[in-house]
């Protein structure tokens, strides 16, 4: 069915001669969004997957590199996207196991005082979020982390280097919690330096209570790492099983919906090692194509559910509907 503009004049026309209704008293404006959290069944498991806000990049052009001019800003603008501010989401999953609470990744936070809104203010709601979902962060058994950027690891602990969540435990690769508490690593673009004093900062305040995570081994029974090179040096997924069922924590693996899917090769300017990244990324999206994988990804479109599908040279994403009935 085609929709000219004579038929929609004519609607317009048509409308007009509706008997007017007056609204005397205008509503105030409220000024504030709804919390941001959805919930549903994963197997046996309780899935809740909390936004930490939203964390916008400013030029898509500059943030993601390697392709021929003009190309980044024509993919955006064919999807409907802002080329001159590139806003990648963040959903943290949280995972009710009936032995465990376990939470992946825990967003910026508030630790960092004034760089802890490097990216605005519109990131550092993980905790209110949780709480509006009835999860107090006492109740967290387990922090795994994909890696240790600043949007992963900085709400581990309050602005005043208390922890976030006292009874948890914190699961990291070795590699990551060496290179990102090395302050020999200070050097390059100018965000090593509060990264690494963010990370410090965070990760020291669980030295106590770590766990080492390693490729192909279970974290906790049912949660497996997966090592995914070249965002971070130690940068993991995580692949979650229950009975029949698996879904994979894919962290950072992509950062945009659009651009690394359609060109898993392009550069993101946040990667350690740039290359080694789209090389992993390639491979895994590959794979999750094949074997028609449920994905939950940390910074694509609210809430993160979904699969991807071959799409020409590269892949397309498919968000899982959102059950409106499911337990939310």
């Amino acid at each position: 069915m085609s929709i000219n503009r004579r038929a929609l004049l004519g609607a317009g026309l048509a409308a007009a001669t509706l008997p007017l209704i007056r609204a005397e008293a205008a509503a105030p404006m409220i000024g504030r969004g709804a919390p941001a959290w959805y919930r549903f069944k994963f197997g046996d498991y309780e899935a809740t997957v909390v936004s930490d806000g939203s964390l916008p990049l400013g030029k898509a052009e500059d943030a993601f590199v390697g392709a021929r001019p003009g190309e980044i800003n024509a993919m955006m603008r064919a999807n409907f996207l802002d080329p001159a501010n590139a806003v990648l989401e963040q959903n943290a999953l949280i995972l009710n196991t009936g032995r465990q609470l376990i939470l992946f990744d825990t967003g910026m936070g508030d630790s960092m005082g004034a760089d802890s809104q490097m990216f605005g203010p519109t990131t550092g709601r993980l905790i209110r979020n949780m709480r509006a979902a009835g999860i107090e962060p006492s109740q967290i058994d387990l922090v795994i982390l994909s890696h240790a950027h600043c949007d992963h690891c900085w709400a581990l602990v309050d602005a005043n280097g208390n922890r976030n969540f006292p009874n948890a435990q914190v699961a990291v690769t070795e590699a990551d919690l060496k290179y990102w508490t090395d302050e020999g690593n200070i050097r390059g673009p100018a965000f090593m330096g509060p990264f690494i004093r963010g990370a410090t900062k965070n990760l020291n305040a669980y030295r106590d209570r770590m766990m080492m995570v390693q490729d192909g081994r279970e974290v906790v029974p049912g949660i497996t790492a997966i090592s995914a090179p070249g965002h971070t040096v130690g940068h993991a997924i995580y692949a979650i099983t229950q009975g029949n069922n698996t879904m994979v924590y894919t962290g950072d693996l992509a950062h945009h919906q659009v651009l690394l899917l359609r060109r898993p090769l392009l550069e993101f300017s946040f990667d350690t090692d740039p290359k080694q990244s789209a090389q992993t990324r390639a491979r895994a999206l590959e794979r999750f194509a094949t074997d028609r994988t449920m994905l939950l990804s940390y910074h694509f479109p609210w809430p993160g559910l979904g699969r991807v599908s071959k799409e020409g040279e590269g892949y397309a994403w498919m968000p899982a509907p959102m059950d409106v009935t499911s337990l939310g």
